[in-house]
């Protein structure tokens, strides 16, 4: 956890900073279907409109700094990114319970890869625009065997084997493991085909990272410190998502000026590491994430493929970038096992809990722990964003929210500005029927006609 407290114990807490991981996961439907190119005027430029439209300077500087770009390969990547991530939507509904995962590689090219295990599917993944590779287990085979690893993990001690997911590279469930035997009887307690994992020697002991502009500091009941992660609304009400370890249902939080804020509404730590404070009305939620003052535009949140650039805020060490490493992870802290997280490589440390992971314009997460430090470097993991609003019932403050925010709809109904939507999901528009391509919070003006990066008419 990367939570700050300000008296004495904050030296303490420094010197063993910590951070989060993740991992692409999901289930796919059966059968093999021909892959849609995108079509109309909206194709690619839709696409990367969803990751470099209004992508702040201090975002691309951040990317030159942390991935060693310039400003032209930091666009051109982003622009590749957004592509990638849509046409890995369309060939895992394509592809059904043969898709093994997707990743993107290169600095610039952003070459996607898509994994299956069938090898009658390579003409259709080349022909979707993507690279084919064939493996032995499928993405549904392996998501399955990590939930065996989190169910067992609820009565096994996870302590000296603290990380496990799926690495879909790798094709394989991978535990991390302090000693090697604490992974061997975890996997014993859950019953899982040895076949299907692979157990990494690692000496990280992974804690939660304690310490209305994202990445801003806020103080919580006098004491620890935290960053917001993305300012919301719920109706007329305001605040922002933050880290579950931050702080319980009604604990008291300051702003960083120590001005009263608000108050924790809700909190879920372990097991996932999620909360949201309603702020009192002085304090106004704002579409930005906080960059040394400058203002980084939030316009949505559309996941990020593994292999993905992204960059984090935090009141203690500012702006870091890195990449997606996994989605879908589950990590053992010392207060129990935090599942669903991201693992990424961008650097953090205590204080920076809480605080905004973002990739262009598109909110992904908040800091929730890991190791090392922004000296030298070290693995983190975000809770994702989505399930935070989807759970509360939070519209994330985007740039191209309208005057007022809509209410959440129903994610398997009629499409509705406001819901949280998954892959796979379908809705009605227009009397028309469409697949979700990439999970999002929905945006007026994204209507599925409108984005084919999101949207597949079926």
């Amino acid at each position: 956890m990367l939570q700050r407290h300000t008296r004495a114990v904050c030296a303490a807490l420094a010197a063993t900073g910590a951070l989060l991981l993740t991992g692409l996961s999901g289930s796919a439907n059966a059968g093999t279907a021909p892959v849609p190119a995108p079509t109309g005027p909206h194709g690619p430029s839709a696409a990367q409109t969803l990751r470099t439209a209004d992508t702040s300077p201090a975002v691309l500087h951040a990317m030159r700094r942390d991935l060693g770009l310039d400003r032209q390969q930091a666009e051109r990547r982003l622009a590749n990114e957004a592509e990638a991530g849509a046409t890995a939507g369309r060939l895992r509904g394509a592809l059904g319970a043969d898709f093994a995962g997707a990743w993107v590689r290169g600095a610039e090219s952003g070459t996607l890869t898509v994994a299956t295990t069938d090898a009658a599917d390579v003409p259709a993944i080349e022909a979707g625009g993507a690279e084919a590779v064939v493996v032995r287990h499928s993405l549904a085979t392996l998501d399955a065997a990590k939930a065996r690893l989190d169910r067992a993990a609820r009565h096994t001690s996870t302590v000296d084997a603290p990380v496990w997911y799926v690495d879909v590279r790798d094709n394989t469930v991978v535990v991390e493991a302090v000693r090697p035997a604490a992974a061997r009887h975890l996997l014993a307690a859950a019953g899982v085909d040895r076949d299907l994992v692979r157990v990494r020697k690692s000496a990280e002991r992974p804690r939660a990272l304690y310490d209305l502009r994202g990445g801003e500091a806020y103080y919580i009941n006098n004491s620890s410190r935290c960053s917001i992660g993305f300012p919301v609304t719920k109706g007329t009400q305001q605040g922002f998502a933050t880290a579950g370890h931050c702080g319980r249902a009604g604990s008291s939080t300051t702003g960083s000026n120590r001005v009263a804020q608000g108050t924790f509404q809700a909190s879920v730590f372990p097991g996932s590491d999620m909360a949201w404070v309603a702020t009192n009305s002085s304090w106004t939620a704002t579409p930005y994430v906080n960059q040394s003052g400058r203002n980084v535009q939030v316009t949505g949140s559309t996941v990020a493929t593994v292999g993905s650039s992204v960059c984090r805020s935090g009141s203690t060490t500012g702006w870091h970038c890195g990449t997606v490493q996994q989605l879908n992870t589950s990590v053992t802290y010392q207060e129990g096992t935090v599942s669903g997280v991201t693992r990424t490589s961008v650097c953090a440390e205590p204080g920076d809990s809480g605080g905004s992971y973002i990739s262009g314009s598109q909110a992904q997460g908040v800091t929730s722990g890991g190791s090392g430090n922004c000296s030298s470097g070290g693995t983190t993991f975000f809770q994702p964003v989505n399930p935070i609003l989807s759970s509360y019932g939070l519209t994330l403050k985007t740039t191209t929210n309208g005057p007022e925010d809509p209410g959440p709809g129903d994610p398997g109904g009629t499409w509705a500005a406001g819901t949280v939507y998954k892959a796979g999901d379908t809705v009605t528009y227009g009397g028309a029927t469409y697949r979700c391509l990439q999970g999002h919070q929905a945006q007026p003006g994204w209507e599925p006609p409108n984005v084919p990066a999101l949207w597949q008419r079926v």
